[in-house]
């Protein structure tokens, strides 16, 4: 069994690095900071000022200064985003999500079923260590999975698919990785920012990886997606989208046409390619609503 579907170099879409502030330029207007082995977003076109951009997710513990200062240097000294978004609610993605919000005093938007997450009544189900290899995987079982608390900055997407802050996108429930997973498209380039629905390297050993990373398509991480069923439907319809470029959590961001053809061959495979053979939840997967987990299987 495969786990990964190898692509050459020239599918990458990140050759140019802003000067000065860490970060990577995809196109005009999209921009990507990693921090250890986790992307986050910078959406909006350089320079223009105070509430004219966004942040999508919030890396890592650690990761302010970092995101403070290319911010500043895209967009111009004390300029806040006009939002945050988060693809979904791990700890990888929401390391200074409290501390941004309170600096900026930005609304962080997230889809309904992800907020038991984010304000303090749920933790996720947990993680997985026999699945996947790897460090990241080994080290899984203490990988906080209990809720950040960033209420009085939370609000929910608004219902008919706009993504505040970010006209000519609209936001994808993408389940599986997470219950409340999301990835953000724009139809006019066809630019798709997938979070953890897919990655572009080997997650489970992203540590080992980061220094020397080969463009590859995946699944989500296998030790933390409690969910099958729902990754490989979320992973079918980002396919059928037929994207230009994709920037995903973790990975390099990629474009045309091998990429595409990659990502059908993931969609198409996914019970082989993305699905561990075995694990606590690939017969029987968690479940949740609005208020948090409903069922999570036993430890097997």
């Amino acid at each position: 069994m495969t786990h990964q579907i190898p692509l050459s170099d020239s599918v990458r879409a990140d050759s140019a690095v802003s000067s000065g502030d860490g970060t990577h330029q995809i196109v005009h207007d999209l921009a990507f900071q990693t921090h250890v082995f986790v992307n986050v977003a910078f959406v909006g076109v350089p320079h223009t000022g105070d509430r004219q951009w966004v942040l999508v997710d919030a890396g890592i513990i650690g990761a302010a200064g970092s995101i403070e200062k290319a911010a500043a240097a895209r967009f111009g000294e004390n300029a806040r985003p006009a939002a945050i978004l988060l693809t979904h609610g791990h700890f990888d993605h929401v390391g200074v999500l409290k501390d941004l919000a309170q600096k900026w005093d930005a609304p962080i938007y997230a889809h309904p079923l992800e907020l038991p997450y984010l304000d303090g009544r749920a933790s996720y189900p947990p993680a997985d260590p026999s699945v996947g290899g790897g460090l990241m995987a080994r080290l899984s079982s203490l990988y906080p999975t209990g809720p950040v608390d960033v209420s009085p900055w939370l609000r929910p997407l608004p219902e008919d698919g706009s993504v505040p802050g970010l006209p000519g996108w609209r936001w994808l429930h993408t389940p599986g990785h997470s219950p409340g997973h999301v990835s953000f498209w724009r139809e006019t380039d066809r630019t798709l920012i997938v979070g953890d629905a897919f990655v572009t390297t080997k997650a489970e050993s992203a540590y080992e990886a980061n220094f020397a990373q080969t463009p590859e398509m995946h699944g989500p991480p296998q030790y933390f997606t409690p969910d099958w069923v729902s990754a490989k439907a979320s992973v079918a319809k980002l396919a059928a989208l037929e994207p230009a470029l994709v920037l995903a959590g973790h990975g390099h961001p990629l474009q045309g046409p091998e990429m595409r053809e990659a990502l059908h061959r993931l969609a198409q495979g996914f019970d082989t390619i993305a699905v561990p053979e075995q694990g606590r939840y690939v017969l029987d997967p968690a479940q949740a609503d609005e208020n948090g987990p409903t069922h999570i299987p036993p430890k097997i």
